[in-house]
């Protein structure tokens, strides 16, 4: 069984421990995200941000969509552009395509954080590189929760390396075996459609697309 899906710890430690939690919870009307979350459902979350260092640079945009089952609720969907405390360079702009004045008009990051939460629930979270974007999130949701984003996190990543381990010849299979991640290659891999790349909401739903298909390659579903 894949490290990801590994056996859940028993109900009462999950029990104690989401007591522990709320209790120590910064602003307990977000006591709802350690609620049991609705089965078979998820969230696929993707940032766009001024630059790769979750301690000084900004998020710009958030998109994030609903999973239930097989079907990615693309009605059930948050898109969101942030107004950065500083402005964005050259270089961020030519990433994401997103100027000083096209943010002008975005929300506060703390306003798109709680947001996103609402959004979120308690559901377990899934994206690309998830770890860059819940700790750029992270320096938001802290002084809100007193900790970072409580929720399961599954790493699209991580699957499509397992899924793909699993078909290399057993000489092949070593600890260090070189399996090409890089989000188009996956996407062409799994013969699925591509969005305009580097836009919170595209992402999220490719990242959703290829959730499905893996889960289905893997015999989750």
């Amino acid at each position: 069984m894949s490290r990801h899906y590994a056996s859940l710890p028993p109900l009462w430690w999950e029990r104690l421990r989401r007591w522990w939690l709320v209790y120590h919870l910064g602003e307990p009307e977000f006591a709802f995200m350690f609620d049991p979350p609705p089965s078979n459902e998820w969230v696929a979350l993707d940032c766009e941000t001024t630059g790769l260092n979750p301690r000084t640079d900004e998020i710009v945009s958030i998109g994030a969509v609903r999973i239930v089952g097989e079907r990615i609720l693309t009605s059930e969907r948050l898109e969101l552009l942030v107004r950065p405390e500083k402005g964005v360079s050259a270089d961020s702009v030519r990433i994401h395509r997103l100027r000083e004045r096209d943010l002008a008009g975005g929300i506060p990051r703390d306003e798109a954080v709680r947001r996103l939460m609402h959004f979120i629930g308690s559901r377990p979270l899934v994206g690309y590189y998830l770890e860059f974007d819940v700790a750029m999130l992270g320096r938001a949701i802290w002084p809100l929760l007193g900790m970072g984003l409580p929720q399961r996190k599954i790493e699209v990543s991580a699957l499509y390396y397992d899924y793909k381990f699993r078909q290399l010849p057993p000489y092949q299979q070593q600890a260090n075996a070189e399996i090409d991640l890089r989000f188009s290659t996956l996407m062409r891999d799994l013969q699925l459609p591509e969005r305009e790349a580097h836009d919170a909401l595209n992402d999220a739903v490719m990242v959703a697309m290829a959730f499905i298909k893996l889960r289905r390659l893997r015999g989750e579903v």
